[in-house]
């Protein structure tokens, strides 16, 4: 893959990972879609996107139909497939529920923190040592991370804040288990069907609050297929082109591709503190992945 191209589909991927913190915003900021409705959508049309594409994919690669199924199937019986799409779920409902109440900036801020924390955590309990560095690293992104937790004339929603810990925790869960897979796409699409059944009993519980109309279904589709979707193919196409820490470090732009998102867009301030906040934040995760040692 020439070095242009590279550039031309890491930037679009990273475009479509913040473009679901946008999309997620502003469906449950100017539309009357509930949280619960957003997520069945965005998860049931993001396995039907990927189900094509993994279709295409064996297709081209005349893959025999039978075998494809013997693959389907064994697939849905594995207790590891389960648990990623629980994971996945509870990421996926986290993470709009957590958009009532955050900005787009703040929401993929704490997102992307809890995710990086969870897989540093993992990889510390797995015998993995900091050097002096990344425990500077380290310190700085957690005390950024309090600061910006911290009562304050831009605080974020402690509800909010909590929902999005716990979807940026099990996002971080959900990456660890899919590290290594020999067909990302594929285990993908499965975690994602895996998951409907989870989403609608969602809906089920909360149909009491269920609300939706074209406008929030369209930007929940877009979540879902293309955002999430395509997104994720493309970022499992460029990551054998890319040095692990590359592909870490160049995550750090999401937050900063939502932020701008949120202010052109959505309209939303953003304060000297939560600018700070992110550089000690984003600049400490930097130093922990930069420094780590292969």
């Amino acid at each position: 893959m020439s070095k242009n191209r590279l550039i031309m589909l890491v930037v679009l991927t990273m475009i479509a990972f913040a473009g679901n913190s946008i999309l997620n915003r502003i469906a449950l900021l100017e539309t009357a879609i509930d949280p619960a409705s957003f997520t069945v959508i965005r998860l049931v049309s993001g396995a039907v996107m990927l189900s094509v594409m993994v279709w295409l994919q064996q297709q081209r690669e005349v893959t025999k139909s039978t075998e494809a199924n013997a693959n389907w199937i064994a697939a849905f019986s594995t207790r590891r497939a389960w648990i990623m799409a629980l994971a996945l779920f509870v990421y996926a409902a986290g993470f709009s529920y957590a958009y009532v109440s955050l900005s787009a900036a703040v929401g993929a801020l704490i997102l992307f923190a809890a995710v990086q924390f969870t897989m540093i955590g993992y990889g510390f309990s797995q015998g993995e040592r900091f050097t002096h560095w990344q425990w500077l690293g380290f310190m700085m992104a957690f005390g950024g991370l309090i600061i910006l937790m911290m009562p304050g004339v831009s605080m974020p929603s402690v509800d909010g804040a909590l929902l999005m810990l716990l979807a940026g925790i099990a996002w971080g869960i959900y990456s660890i288990m899919g590290k290594g897979a020999e067909s990302p796409l594929l285990v993908t699409r499965t975690n994602f069907v895996l998951s409907v059944p989870l989403v609608i009993g969602l809906s089920l519980v909360m149909k009491a609050h269920a609300s939706v109309d074209l406008s929030g279904a369209s930007y929940a589709v877009l979540s879902g297929a293309v955002a999430s979707g395509v997104g994720y193919a493309l970022w499992y196409k460029v990551l054998p082109y890319l040095p692990s820490t590359t592909a870490a470090t160049i995550q750090l732009s999401v937050p900063v591709i939502a932020a701008l998102g949120g202010v052109a867009i959505l309209g939303e301030a953003i304060s000297l503190r939560l600018v700070l906040v992110s550089l000690g934040i984003l600049g400490g995760i930097a130093l922990v992945i930069q420094n780590k040692q292969v």
